[in-house]
């Protein structure tokens, strides 16, 4: 007779003391686009529960969106015709791997670089539209983002248009070093210009709007709106931090900061963008 009888199954344990057997289970698979993450509060949003508008339902931060969901968002529908899609970047610095970069994103996004522009109607009035991108190099102001800007003002004036320009950039783009710094200033240059035929700019700052682009045109609207909690500012706040000695506000180069500090005009919901635009045109309408 045998001494000890044999099991019809061992159940081995693992140094982390976890049935082996556990381990082969399948994991839940949930696609990656189910949920977000919402930047504000933290919170795992069901995407279906942020909108068309993507809007945390609970904190109401405006997540980032693309140019071609902001002009859905924004426009007539069927009203807009793009301007100067054509333009392609000649890399000036020969920087490398550029091209390819450039080639992926437009591919990506659909866009042919970090912003949008053309002629639109918002409920009926007609504007000169320009939308940056920030899923396009992070929204960077490169030598093409510049001329089409530039170009964007320049075809207002011949037309009499106002503009409305939607922010979203990290500054100026390192790949094409002091060329792309030059484009400050020959789009604030424009900017003037279409000023002195008293037309109206209307920029809207949108997360994130930073560096040079926060430097010239993003600043230099006639009426400044924002999005509710959009970083805005210049350097980082880690940069600031480290160069004064001291520790900044927590909501410093938020929306609302700027606003009680008198940067901006107003913070404007995604949700009441359109409406509150075409009341801005309508009374320079007016006022013509």
């Amino acid at each position: 007779m045998a001494l000890f009888k044999k099991k019809a199954k061992y159940i081995r344990i693992n140094p982390n003391r976890a049935l082996t057997e556990n381990l082969n289970k399948k994991k839940p698979d949930v696609p990656e686009e189910m949920f977000a993450k919402c930047p504000s509060c933290k919170r795992m949003i069901y995407n279906r529960d942020l909108g068309a508008e993507k809007i945390c339902p609970d904190c109401h931060y405006n997540f980032r969106i693309t140019a071609w969901e902001r002009l859905s968002l924004i426009v007539d529908e069927k009203s807009f015709e793009e301007w100067d899609n054509d333009l392609k970047s000649k890399d000036p610095l020969n920087f490398p791997d550029y091209q390819e970069k450039l080639a992926k994103t437009q591919k990506v996004t659909g866009l042919d670089e970090a912003v949008l522009t053309g002629v639109a109607t918002i409920s009926g009035e007609k504007v000169a539209l320009g939308i940056m991108d920030s899923n396009f190099i992070m929204g960077s102001m490169g030598t093409i983002v510049g001329e089409k800007i530039t170009r964007l003002f320049e075809k207002a004036c011949k037309q009499s248009l106002p503009v409305v320009l939607f922010t979203a950039s990290g500054g100026a783009r390192m790949q094409e070093g002091i060329m792309s710094l030059m484009q400050m200033a020959k789009i604030s240059a424009a900017v003037k210009r279409h000023s002195d035929l008293g037309n109206l700019y209307i920029s809207v700052l949108t997360d994130p709007t930073t560096g040079g682009v926060t430097a010239s045109f993003a600043m230099e609207g006639d009426i400044i709106l924002a999005e509710p909690q959009a970083l805005i500012g210049f350097a980082g706040r880690r940069v600031i931090e480290q160069t004064m000695k001291t520790q900044l506000p927590e909501d410093f180069q938020k929306a609302e900061f700027l606003l009680s500090h008198g940067f901006v005009d107003t913070i404007v919901p995604r949700i009441a963008m359109k409406e509150q635009l075409f009341k801005i045109l309508l009374i320079h309408k007016r006022n013509e």
